[in-house]
Order: structure tokens, then C-alpha cells, then sequence
């Protein structure tokens, strides 16, 4: 076989090469960019466990021994530890306001003319209904759990301190990224608290 067949054959090969590599960056760089426009999983928890402030409305089903009470609450987080919830529903209880800091809790009703201030309130560190609160457990305990489960991503904690709401699960929507439900249950696993999110916006 002569140079010049060797020679054709050779360029030939490079540029088959040149063709497939080209062909395969194009495809993996499309890839990339298409992966980058979807937020994984991880983000999105990254998301909610680092939240410094946040606005929603949720409704609220309250499960006792005897009867279940509904709500509809306003609730506003501001970082480091300002929480206030707003009840909008039911009407004879609407505009009754709870505001708490780190040493201080308000109940306060613009309607009644009602306000009251709680200094060391001994619930104070657990309001359960908060997304932080959630947050705060889920961070400090060592009793954490995610799974998957076709839309949505699933955050599981236990809150040792209190008996009566000690499984928590937030739900968070894959789609949108924000918490769609929570539910609080006691030592028997029993749903004493359903949060549904109607309403997210992060800060």
C-alpha cells in the first residue's frame, strides 16, 4: 500500500473521529443545558432548609379527641426569629394576631381591642405550624428522612420534646419547588395537625 492510500485512509479516520466528538460534545453540552434549566431534588430542599423569610396562607385541620376545627392562617417568618400568624378564618375568631420573637409572645385582636404579651412562654421554642420551626428540627435532629414519590419530595423529622406532635412530614412540590402540605402526628402516629399550603412566597 502506497503513502498516499495510507495517508488518505488516515484523514479520512481523523475526520470520522472529528465528526463523532463534535457530535457527542453538541449532545452532552444540549444535555447539560436542559439538566440546568430543571432544579434537582437536592436544590430544592437546599431551598427550604435555608429560607430567611417567607409569606403564606394555609388552611388548618385541628383533630382532637372529640372534634376537628378548621382555620385559615396567615403566616409570615422573617429571619432570625420574628413568626406571626394571622387567623383569617373562621369568623368569629378572625384578625386574633399571635406574634412571636425570641422571648416574647403577643396575642393581639385589632377587633376587640385585645392585646397581650407573654414574656418566656413556656411553648414558645415549638410552634408547630411554622415552616421554620420544621426547618429547625429537621436541621438539629439527627432523625431525618427523604424519599421520593412521584411529584413530590418528602422531609420527615421527629420532635423528641413533645409527645403530642412528634412526626413531622413536609411535602414539597418537584414542579414548583415550594411546600404543598404538612402533617404532625403524635407518638401513635395519629394526625393531630393537617397544613395545606395555599399560598408560598420566599423572601
Amino acid at each position: 500500500m502506497n503513502k498516499n492510500k495510507i495517508l488518505k485512509k488516515l484523514i479520512i479516520i481523523m475526520s470520522i473521529m472529528t465528526i463523532f466528538f463534535a457530535t457527542f460534545f453538541f449532545i452532552t453540552k444540549s444535555k447539560k443545558i436542559k439538566i440546568g434549566n430543571n432544579r434537582s431534588s437536592q436544590e430544592m430542599i437546599e431551598n427550604i432548609l435555608n429560607i430567611s423569610s417567607y409569606e403564606s396562607t394555609i388552611e388548618v385541620e385541628v383533630n382532637s379527641n372529640k372534634n376537628m376545627n378548621k382555620y385559615v392562617i396567615r403566616q409570615t417568618y422573617i429571619e432570625p426569629n420574628i413568626s406571626e400568624q394571622e387567623i383569617l378564618e373562621p369568623e368569629n375568631i378572625q384578625g386574633v394576631k399571635i406574634t412571636k420573637t425570641e422571648k416574647e409572645l403577643k396575642v393581639e385582636n385589632s377587633k376587640l381591642n385585645i392585646s397581650k404579651i407573654y414574656n418566656n412562654y413556656p411553648y414558645m421554642t415549638d410552634n408547630c405550624m411554622d415552616l421554620n420551626t420544621f426547618i429547625e428540627i429537621y436541621k438539629q435532629n439527627g432523625k431525618q428522612e427523604y424519599e421520593e414519590k412521584d411529584s413530590e419530595i418528602i422531609l420527615k423529622t421527629e420532635n423528641e420534646k413533645n409527645p403530642y406532635t412528634k412526626y413531622r412530614i413536609l411535602y414539597i412540590s418537584k414542579k414548583t419547588g415550594k411546600p404543598t402540605k404538612m402533617e404532625i402526628k403524635d407518638n401513635s402516629k395519629k394526625t393531630l395537625i393537617y397544613i395545606l399550603y395555599r399560598e408560598v412566597k420566599f423572601q
